[in-house]
């Protein structure tokens, strides 16, 4: 059996993924900070679907720690990388500790790149395996530090996808807009700012980008609705968009 290892599958859209990959048949690696829900989750996975779930506690932005992550793509066969561990800042770049946005860029970019380069090698060496990295629809857009993480993970995971075709092994970003999980609460967001129709639903989600994916796509835009603001977010003068936004894609209310 196949196996998928996941980080930040303990809810959300990391969660939701765990329960998409046990239902095609793949044993899981579960990648998180807090063992104890960590086995929680791998238990009651198990229980639903009947896969395999090996847990693997680990803080990424811990040099040391995502080291032995890393190491678990030699150990054994990983066909399926799903980057989704991250957070978002609810203050504007300024008006955090710098040692918090290191933090925040080391798990945006940082782990995204060590993950993705321990993965790729043996999947290349098969000649078969996915990468899937959560990237947001905020990467398209001028919105601060947040924007620029999610920016390099979309163009990253775009060009390697390309290059990597010939070779059996795909790579896609998956862009979402605004989704219910518990990313928001944890920014302190309040979540009533955000027009309903934006909201999506994470299962669903992540049912749309497997499929994306099978169809050999490279970046994973959810629904018409962002699809639409992406596009025209490529003719509409930057200036302008500053002028009328004032809520940013990653929650955040302008000044």
């Amino acid at each position: 059996m196949a196996t998928a290892l996941i980080t930040g599958p303990t809810a959300g859209i990391g969660r939701a993924f765990a329960d998409k990959l046990a239902l095609e048949g793949y044993d899981l690696v579960l990648v998180a900070r807090d063992e104890a829900r960590l086995k929680e989750v791998a238990t009651e996975i198990t229980r639903l679907h009947g896969v395999g779930c090996e847990v693997l506690a680990a803080d990424l932005t811990d040099p040391e720690q995502l080291a032995v992550v890393e190491e678990r793509f030699r150990s054994g066969p990983i066909e399926v990388l799903v980057n989704n561990a991250g957070f978002g800042q609810k203050k504007p770049f300024w008006a955090n500790p710098i040692e918090l946005e290191e933090k925040q860029f080391d798990l945006l970019v940082r782990v995204v790149l060590r993950l993705t380069h321990a993965a790729v090698l043996p999947m290349i060496e098969r000649g078969s395996g996915a990468v899937i990295n959560v990237s947001s629809v905020a990467g398209f857009f001028q919105r601060g530090s947040y924007s620029a993480h999610k920016s390099w993970v979309t163009n990253f995971s775009a060009g390697l996808a390309i290059e990597l075709h010939a070779k059996g092994v795909a790579v896609m970003a998956l862009c979402p807009g605004f989704v219910h999980t518990e990313f928001h609460e944890r920014m302190g967001m309040d979540k009533t700012i955000i027009p309903s129709f934006m909201w999506l639903d994470a299962t669903e989600l992540v049912d749309a980008a497997w499929k994306d994916l099978m169809q050999g796509k490279s970046i994973s835009i959810p629904t018409w609705r962002y699809r639409l603001i992406v596009a025209a977010s490529r003719y509409v003068p930057r200036g302008l968009i500053a002028r009328v936004s004032t809520v940013g894609l990653d929650g955040r209310r302008r000044a």
